[in-house]
Parts: C-alpha cells; structure tokens; sequence
C-alpha cells in the first residue's frame, strides 16, 4: 500500500469521524432544547404573565422550535444512496467490490461536503437556542420584575 493509498484512508477515516461526533453533539443539543422547551411551558402555563412577556417568551419558544426543526434536518438520512448504507443495500456483490475500489478521494470529497452541511446546521442550530434561550431568560426576568 501507498502512502498515498493510506493518507486516503486515513482522509476517508478523519472525515467519517467527524460526522459522527457532529451526529453526537447534535442528539445532545436536540436533547437540551426539548428540556429547555419542556421546561419553559411548565412554569409559564402556571406563571401569571404580562403581554410583554408572554410576546418576548413566545419569540424564544420559536427560536427554540426552530432550532429543533433545524437539528432534526442535519441529522435525517440520506436515501438517495450516495454514501453508506443504503448506497450498499441497492448494489449486487460485484457492484459492491467494485465501488469500494472506485476513486476514494471522490468519496472523501462527498463525505466532506455532507460533514460541512450537518456542522453548519448545527452551528445555527446553537446560534438559535442562544437566541432563544436570552430571551426566555429576558420574559422571566419581566415576569419576576413586574416590569413593563
């Protein structure tokens, strides 16, 4: 084997690995948001809100909703056969030998492109639960005040 055959593996190991830690990472911010979301209706349905909070509440409970919908997107499976899987399930034996010994650098670059677009969902997926979460945090802090 080449050292050009291994850093390709290695390239192809790297990118694989990536896109499990980014799968991780979001399973545990959709398992946040649905807690934050779970406990923010269980205390404002018994709270007595003011219309300015139950407004800049309401805008952090979208966040948060659309934060989720995001991170559901990054992470739904891909049927279309590309990579893994269900690419594996449509092929006969010899398609299958014959795909494992096709150009592995076009896969790494396929692999990439899928990782670049699940981190990015993920990235605004965190940038809305911030967004979400300040302003949940700013309808309790009305609430507690009596402001406004």
């Amino acid at each position: 084997m080449s050292a050009t055959d291994r850093n390709l593996m290695t390239a192809h190991a790297e990118v694989k690995a990536e896109i499990t830690r980014t799968d991780t990472k979001t399973a545990l911010l959709l398992a946040f948001v649905g807690a934050v979301l779970a406990g923010a209706w269980t205390v404002a349905k018994d709270a007595p809100l003011t219309l300015p909070a139950t407004v800049v509440g309401g805008l952090g409970m979208a966040l948060l909703v659309g934060a989720a919908g995001m991170l559901l997107l990054s992470v739904r499976p891909n049927l279309r056969g590309r990579h893994g899987f269900p690419l594996w399930a449509t092929l006969t034996p010899e398609e299958i030998h014959a795909a494992i010994g096709g150009d592995l650098a076009a896969d790494i670059a396929g692999l990439s492109r899928l990782a670049v677009a699940k981190f990015t969902q993920l990235r605004r997926a965190v940038d809305l639960t911030c967004a979400g979460g300040a302003l949940l945090i700013l309808a309790a802090l009305i609430t507690a005040g009596g402001a406004l």
